[in-house]
């Protein structure tokens, strides 16, 4: 169930680790806050704050994709949007990153899980997640998702990456 790691923490540590590489490969400074009390894992400098973002994993493979479940430990509230600011989401297997708002697994019916599936989906209509794999573009401030998007006839085609 957590291959390679003694514990799921210690998998979390590692998976943490990981975002924070990515992070920076992908040009974004971070900051680790002391202690577990944070409800977020990992600081992303994001013009003249941060962007507070709670790093999940998942190599649990179901008939549909790979379930991430997005909750805190069961002795926890739930997470809100005055805690977070986005969920990273590491598929293991696949080495993929999803980079998705809170608000949009935090707001109206709070989301707790979700089927993500990096990799051609037969029903894509299904898979509702798809657009934030590799969505790092999402946690550049607005001036800068403005420099670094691609157009065509006035329409955006994807942030550069």
């Amino acid at each position: 169930m957590c291959e390679g790691f003694a514990t799921f923490k210690q998998r979390g540590e590692w998976v943490e680790l990981q975002f924070m590489a990515r992070a920076v490969r992908e040009g974004f400074k971070v900051a680790k806050p002391w202690g577990d009390s944070s409800a977020y894992d990992v600081g992303v400098e994001a013009g003249e704050g941060y962007l507070r973002v709670q790093v999940k994993s998942t190599d649990c493979r179901t008939q549909y994709g790979y379930l991430c479940q997005f909750k805190p430990n069961a002795h926890s509230k739930p997470y809100t949007l005055k805690q977070i600011d986005f969920f990273a989401a590491y598929v293991i297997p696949k080495d993929e990153w999803y980079l998705i708002p809170a608000a949009v697994l935090l707001s109206g019916k709070a989301k707790r899980a979700v089927t993500i599936l990096p990799e051609k989906p037969r029903h894509p209509a299904r898979y509702l997640y798809e657009g934030y794999r590799g969505a790092w573009g999402l946690m550049l401030p607005e001036e800068e998702k403005e420099q670094n998007v691609e157009r065509m006839g006035g329409q955006v085609l994807r942030l550069k990456s």
